[in-house]
């Protein structure tokens, strides 16, 4: 009888350490997952969770959608020496914020091209939240097809290949003396007029290339 009572007795104790024991893991297990998914600060931003690209009508990626920092975006405008009289494009422009920057804090016109009717959506609501919906335009359509000739800047965040593909578009189209800003990637042996590297307020290294055209044709 007294195996028979403390069985009995020490039965609830067990099946509390059971259920204790039971309810901790999944815990333990899903913080260390967490832990270990958590990106750290200072990664590059292409290598961001969000992998949707900015492609080509035939679907070739020009570039993972990555929006530009703010205060990026700050440093190519100033950079490309914006005025009111700038038309500044934006290819690739993805939720608008270059356009929209440049109109409302330079009082340019902007004009954005992307391939995502999402993005361009979004872009046209943010227009119109930072009251310069009349000074922007964005299209729906492929950036290696668009028109910019009347463009007086020409703003990019694409990568190196994707830059060479433009430069011969750019350079039969642009008039002599329009900018060109990149941030992140050159085109190739085209030197660059200006380069201007920051860390910015997260401590990841930037650096943004200037080219002013002078209508000679690159291929």
């Amino acid at each position: 009888m007294r195996s028979t009572h403390q069985n009995l007795t020490a039965w609830p104790l067990r099946a509390l350490t059971l259920a204790v024991f039971f309810n901790l893991v999944p815990m333990l297990l899903t913080t260390s997952i967490a832990s270990q998914d958590t990106p750290l600060i200072g990664s590059s931003d292409l290598l961001s969770a969000s992998k949707k690209a900015t492609t080509t009508q035939d679907g070739q990626s020009l570039a993972p959608y990555v929006p530009t920092p703010r205060e990026v975006v700050d440093r190519m405008l100033q950079l490309a020496e914006v005025t009111p009289d700038d038309v500044v494009y934006d290819l690739g422009s993805g939720d608008g914020r270059i356009p929209i920057s440049a109109a409302r804090d330079y009082g340019a016109r902007g004009v954005g091209v992307d391939i995502d009717p999402e993005r361009i959506a979004e872009a046209n609501a943010n227009a119109r939240r930072e009251g310069v919906a009349d000074r922007v335009t964005f299209i729906l359509g492929d950036a290696l097809a668009t028109d910019v000739s009347e463009a007086s800047v020409v703003t990019l965040y694409l990568l190196s290949s994707s830059n060479m593909k433009l430069r011969p578009i750019l350079t039969s189209q642009l008039s002599a003396g329009a900018r060109i800003v990149s941030h992140a990637f050159n085109m190739g042996d085209w030197q660059p007029d200006a380069v201007e590297s920051f860390n910015d307020s997260r401590g990841n290294p930037r650096t943004i290339y200037l080219w002013k055209f002078d209508g000679e044709h690159r291929p």
